[in-house]
């Protein structure tokens, strides 16, 4: 069982903000995790990045649809949000702190909305799908793309990935969040009330001794941040030592010649009924 029946759960970001996290998420490019909307856009629109962090994918989304379109990118953390107008010089792009819950625009606001890796940390993502649908005008686009934890795979075996995979979707499930979401895409979007959907995938893969050395360290990093690592243990879900063994197993596999791992995106683009309607 992912989270005891006892556990009171509440929503919390699995990641958190430490700057290991952050620097990960700003090294994101709209040219890679939005390739699958970037041709539906055009210059002039008005977009929505909801859950945008530290705005790197939002700069290159407001470099893509020119000085005469604007893109808003929103995230409940305030220091990330500082953080990313801090370096901004765009014209055509600001920042907001708000919820996805509860979005501080008007109905019909704006041409399209893009979300990264948001969905998978919500309690309740249709009700967020909902509240973004209300500020899109009718024919809108929403497009939205989440891992799928459920596919993540790696070469060779390593008992501790595969702990920490088991872990993590424990302690994001307690969280009340949904790991596998990139395969709940489509059914969330359409109970949205969005329609015309087109559902594609990608793959992250990390082979090469550069990646496969990045990738593991980072998340020997993020096992070991007490974000996790204090979650985990409170939840009764593992003790300390399994989390620095954890840690140290994604160090070992770094160093395998052959080391491999690779997990896939969902994907959906759809759209907001012309007439308004659910």
């Amino acid at each position: 069982m992912y989270c005891s029946p006892m556990t009171e759960i509440e929503e919390h970001y699995t990641h958190g903000h430490d700057p290991v996290v952050v620097a990960a998420h700003a090294d994101r490019t709209a040219a890679e995790a939005a390739a699958f909307m970037l041709p539906r856009l055009r210059s002039g629109m008005q977009i929505l990045d909801f859950g945008c962090g530290p705005g790197s994918i939002t700069a290159g989304l407001a470099d893509h649809i020119g000085s005469e379109g604007e893109v808003v990118g929103i995230d409940n953390s305030p220091d990330v949000v500082a953080a990313a107008a801090a370096e901004e010089g765009r014209s055509n792009l600001e920042y907001h702190v708000a919820s996805v819950y509860d979005l501080p625009f008007a109905d019909a606001s704006f041409d399209a909305a893009y979300g990264h890796q948001i969905l998978q940390h919500l309690g309740d993502p249709v009700a967020a799908l909902v509240e973004v649908r209300r500020v899109l005008r009718p024919g809108a686009l929403v497009a939205v793309r989440d891992a799928d934890y459920g596919t993540m795979t790696h070469f060779p075996h390593y008992a501790a990935i595969s702990k920490w995979l088991d872990l993590y979707h424990q302690v994001a499930r307690c969280n009340g969040g949904e790991p596998d979401a990139g395969r709940r895409l489509p059914e969330w979007v359409r109970a949205a009330g969005f329609s015309d959907r087109s559902v594609t995938s990608s793959a992250w893969t990390y082979a090469e001794a550069t990646e496969r050395t990045e990738w593991a360290t980072l998340w020997a990093k993020r096992v070991a941040l007490p974000r996790f690592r204090d979650r985990a243990i409170q939840l009764g879900l593992a003790e300390r030592h399994e989390i620095d063994e954890i840690a140290a197993g994604w160090k070992a596999w770094a160093d395998e010649p052959d080391g491999w791992f690779s997990f896939i995106h969902g994907e959906v683009v759809a759209s907001k009924p012309a007439n308004g309607d659910s």
